[in-house]
């Protein structure tokens, strides 16, 4: 019989496997998960060919973006289930069952407005007051919240890597948009068109110079008292070897001209590989969709 790389890595928690794996099958009324089952909440579990719940929460790390340095101090979930191709193993990953699949949490910016946009630094007398009566105005705090560029489905996931420590293990296409009230609505580093993607591993990365490679971590295995969840705690997902593009529509149509340059500046953006570094700690928990829906 052959065996192949997933299933060996995976033998070694064959109870959890099993339970991980476990076919969907329909229930003619979903209820809301309870108990230590609540966090898979928002798994789609009215598609009857789901596999498995995901619950991922990234608590702590760093996303940075040329010269720009963003730590993670609020919670961001990752949330939704896959479906396993059963002669390629392949898995596709489906949304959450609200539409929220990665959380569009706020992270500081540090220096907010003030650190991205210096009005003095502008050469152009009428540009330059035109960027002071705007945008000095004691209203600085800018948030960079990461958001997802494309459907769910293209979210790639690859529990051998993941549980192997080598490959990607996690792959996200991700637009970061930078909020400010006077940045506008549309400012963003990445757009669905020109995203930002995340092929992140829990093994050690080989990022062109200057980043140098770093470690994740695919985290301490924990199993529930039934063997139905799977927890990978204090886990770290990496990645240093990807590019970023430059912002647009920063200022709106107005002004979008005169900040979407400075910011670029400012960021060392478009900036090619080997310059940025996203860094994700945190915890996933996994459990069979026909478990879920039991509870």
């Amino acid at each position: 019989m052959r065996i192949t790389r997933r299933q060996r890595v995976l033998g070694l928690t064959l109870a959890v496997a099993a339970a991980v794996m476990a076919l969907a099958v329909a229930s003619p009324a979903l209820a809301t998960p309870t108990g230590e089952y609540a966090v898979f909440a928002q798994c789609p579990l009215s598609n009857e060919s789901l596999n498995a719940c995901i619950a991922a929460k990234t608590e702590t790390g760093e996303f940075v973006v040329g010269k720009e340095k963003v730590p993670i101090t609020k919670a961001i979930t990752l949330q939704g289930g896959f479906i396993e191709n059963e002669v390629t193993e392949a898995l596709t990953f489906v949304g959450a069952a609200n539409g929220e699949t990665l959380s569009k949490t706020p992270q500081a910016v540090p220096g907010g407005l003030a650190g991205l946009i210096a009005c003095k630094e502008i050469s152009n007398f009428f540009e330059r007051v035109a960027c002071e009566l705007v945008f000095e105005n004691g209203v600085t705090g800018v948030n960079a919240t990461t958001e997802l560029a494309a459907p769910a489905s293209s979210i790639g996931l690859n529990e051998a890597n993941l549980l192997g420590e080598e490959g990607t293990a996690l792959s996200l296409p991700v637009k970061v948009h930078l909020e400010n009230p006077f940045l506008g609505s549309e400012c963003y580093v990445g757009s669905n068109s020109s995203p930002v993607v995340l092929n992140l591993t829990t093994g050690t990365t080989s990022p062109p110079a200057p980043n140098k490679p770093i470690k994740g971590f695919k985290g301490n295995i924990e199993v529930n008292g039934e063997g139905t969840i799977l927890t990978l705690a204090k886990n770290s997902l990496v990645n240093n070897s990807f590019a970023a593009p430059g912002s647009s529509g920063c200022g709106g149509i107005l002004f979008s001209w005169l900040l979407d340059p400075i910011i670029n500046a400012k960021l060392g953006i478009p900036a090619a590989a080997g310059h940025n570094t996203a860094i994700l700690n945190g915890s996933l928990k996994q459990a069979g969709a026909r478990k879920v829906r039991e509870e």
